[in-house]
């Protein structure tokens, strides 16, 4: 290969021409090791179908200037969100110690992927550094990623090359969707909030915690977000039908409350697990047989992660009073065990949450 050949060019993707090319790397990408178990992400043929719902995005792709091959990508994208807290100053409000947000522009790097046979290249520096350009041009302050522990070469670009230092360590909770549905308490009242309603209480409870987003009208109304929900121990005032809105919830709440929101994610993308032996595929499909025929029994199966399937993300969990983890739980639950109901044109096999310390809502 000739020195030419190493030139290469980092630009905004287009879709018009980069589709397929974009889509040839992103599996090849994704080749998992042999014998062993790999996931798989199907981005139903829209490379940006992650950020795409952001206030702002942008995808970049790095290009071979001489033969116009496509050896790399990275997606980002900008939002506005808490970092902080300060007391009003406005001595007309009725508290003027009420706390009130301290807003910053936040950028969010993912699917940065380079092709295998153009690696030690340097073309993923490139491409931060491309992306981390446009993060400073509109105003952002911070910059952040996720990645596995695992993945060394991703912690080593990002933390010596680039600077970035490790913020918290995140967990993803996954709950499969039984054949059977899962028993909820008797004692807890369940209310379905308006997205006006969801909003006010969000930003009226909630708005002062880390990594909130300003504009969460934006999240609740997208045609992604499947509803907020809130619970309330049954025998209380709270009813669905005697409902009359959040502000009126706020200056008289029960003595524990929780509430949490869905996420639509099998309209976005699919995962799959691959690498699996025949074996381990049998046993699994036996499991689900025999949760189906005999659901009574209640025995823990394995859902169909062999093939493509949907995930339903529960976002925005938060809550007061001594019973509100449990009234969480219950609601969790309820949405689990109702995911088949709620995705019935394509395959959900999960119900995904994030617990990071702080209210996690999809990242638009």
């Amino acid at each position: 290969m000739g020195d030419e050949e190493y030139v290469i060019v980092v630009r905004e993707f287009d879709d018009r021409k980069d589709l397929a090319s974009v889509e040839e790397v992103e599996k090849r990408c994704e080749v998992g090791p042999s014998g062993k178990l790999s996931l798989f992400t199907d981005l139903l043929g829209d490379p940006i179908c992650r950020v795409r719902h952001s206030p702002a995005y942008l995808m970049l792709v790095a290009e071979l200037s001489s033969t116009k091959e496509i050896a790399g990508m990275i997606r980002g994208c900008i939002k506005t969100v808490t970092c902080g807290r300060k007391l009003s100053r406005n001595t007309r409000t009725s508290d003027p110690s009420e706390a009130l947000p301290i807003y910053t522009k936040v950028a969010y790097i993912l699917g940065l992927r380079v092709s295998p046979s153009h690696r030690r290249m340097g073309i993923g520096l490139k491409l931060v550094r491309r992306m981390e350009d446009w993060f400073v041009q509109n105003g952002v302050e911070y910059s952040y990623l996720a990645t596995e522990n695992d993945n060394q070469a991703s912690v080593n670009l990002f933390t010596d090359k680039c600077g970035y230092s490790k913020f918290r360590t995140p967990s993803v909770l996954v709950n499969p969707v039984f054949a059977h549905r899962l028993r909820v308490s008797n004692r807890v009242t369940l209310i379905k909030l308006s997205p006006s309603d969801a909003e006010s209480l969000y930003r009226r409870r909630f708005s002062t915690t880390e990594f909130f987003p300003r504009d969460i009208d934006s999240v609740l109304s997208n045609r992604l977000s499947l509803g907020t929900f809130l619970a309330v121990p049954r025998g209380c005032c709270y009813t669905q039908g005697s409902w009359t809105g959040s502000d009126k919830f706020l200056s008289d709440p029960p003595e524990s409350w929780a509430v949490l929101s869905v996420w639509n994610c099998k309209d976005v993308f699919r995962l799959e697990v691959r690498g699996a032996s025949r074996v381990r595929k049998t046993l699994a499909k036996t499991t689900r047989i025999l949760d189906r025929l005999l659901p009574f029994l209640r025995l823990p199966s394995i859902p169909e992660v062999f093939r493509p399937f949907g995930l339903h993300f529960l976002y925005g969990l938060g809550g007061d009073g001594p019973s509100a983890v449990k009234l969480v739980n219950y609601r969790a639950m309820k949405i689990c065990g109702a995911s088949n109901g709620l995705g019935k044109t394509t395959v959900t096999g999960m119900s995904v949450t994030g617990l990071n310390h702080h209210l996690d809502f999809p990242y638009l």
